[in-house]
């Protein structure tokens, strides 16, 4: 097998191994693209491919992640992962791990730990990487990684999100979701609601997003409900599909560009949680991106003229 041929083999899993540790799609492509450079590089094969894909690609995400922290420090408002409609790394045995790990709670969660920390995590507990593995790969000894795995569950457990396991109980609550935020059914939306639901969006300071996040089902509801018929009327529409693993939409304009995506998050029947990406900067892999200021422009012009 030619070594295109073996990282080829592999792309999937160093996909996802960087996407989780870095928390975004176009970074993670990046760290991929510079493991592959590294291994073209090497005069001689190394004794397990595997090994040292995971290896490099571990060791540029964590690097990356150094990077990126900086940014995020100052980033304008909530900041979200880059919304990834699938995952390219499939392992039945570990089919619930994987799922988790990529929802956007988890993510976020995955926010809170230390660089070092979240790539042990991510290797040892999502992977089933073996702590010897885990150990090569960081360049710290067994006892270290056992340590930082430690620390790093019980952060993750602390405040571990909670899913409905019944994928189709899930899926069927968002179409009825979807259906009457398009209609405008407030008081249908809010029996779909969660009492303490919240309400977040990432514009990142280049779309239109909420100045806060908002809490409570009517609220939720009202500002929801009143709101997307006009985007219906702007020519917006939508297509339903998993977001990090949970059930969502992508929206576009009415030239088919993606405007954003929002994922819900269901627990006991109820959406908890509703988050919008709308950074045109994180959509990009999406599609062609559309103008949100353009369409919130023409949104609020239609709002005052007389009906």
């Amino acid at each position: 097998m030619s070594k295109i041929e073996e990282f080829e083999e592999l792309r999937p899993l160093l996909f996802s191994i960087a996407y989780r540790i870095v928390g975004g799609v176009s970074e993670a492509e990046d760290a991929v693209q510079e493991t592959w450079l590294r291994f073209d590089r090497t005069t001689t094969r190394p004794t397990s491919t595997r090994a040292f894909l995971s290896t490099a690609v571990t060791r540029v995400s964590i690097d990356a992640l150094r990077s990126a922290r900086v940014r995020r420090e100052e980033y304008p408002g909530p900041w979200f992962p880059e919304p990834l409609l699938s995952d390219p790394h499939q392992d039945p045995a570990r089919s619930a791990e994987l799922a988790d790990s990529v929802s956007m709670a988890a993510l976020l969660l995955l926010e809170r730990l230390s660089p070092l920390e979240r790539a042990v995590f991510v290797l040892r507990e999502v992977f089933g990487f073996g702590f010897d593995e885990v150990a090569e790969v960081v360049g710290r000894t067994e006892p270290a990684c056992r340590q930082l795995a430690a620390r790093a569950r019980r952060h993750m457990q602390a405040g571990r999100p909670r899913f409905d396991a019944d994928r189709q109980a899930r899926q069927g609550l968002a179409t009825r979701f979807f259906d009457a935020l398009i209609d405008g059914d407030v008081g249908g939306l809010q029996e779909l609601l969660a009492a303490d639901v919240q309400l977040a969006g990432d514009g990142g300071g280049k779309a239109p997003q909420l100045a806060r996040t908002v809490v409570g089902a009517e609220k939720v509801a009202r500002l929801l409900g009143t709101g997307f018929p006009w985007m219906i009327r702007a020519g917006v529409s939508h297509e339903l599909h998993e977001v990090n693993g949970q059930p969502g939409a992508i929206f576009f304009d009415r030239e088919g560009r993606v405007l954003h995506t929002l994922v819900l998050d269901v627990l006991d029947g109820r959406i908890q949680v509703v988050r919008t990406v709308l950074n045109p900067d994180k959509l990009g892999h999406l599609g062609p991106v559309g103008d949100a200021w353009a369409l919130d422009r023409e949104i609020r012009r239609a709002r005052r003229e007389p009906e």
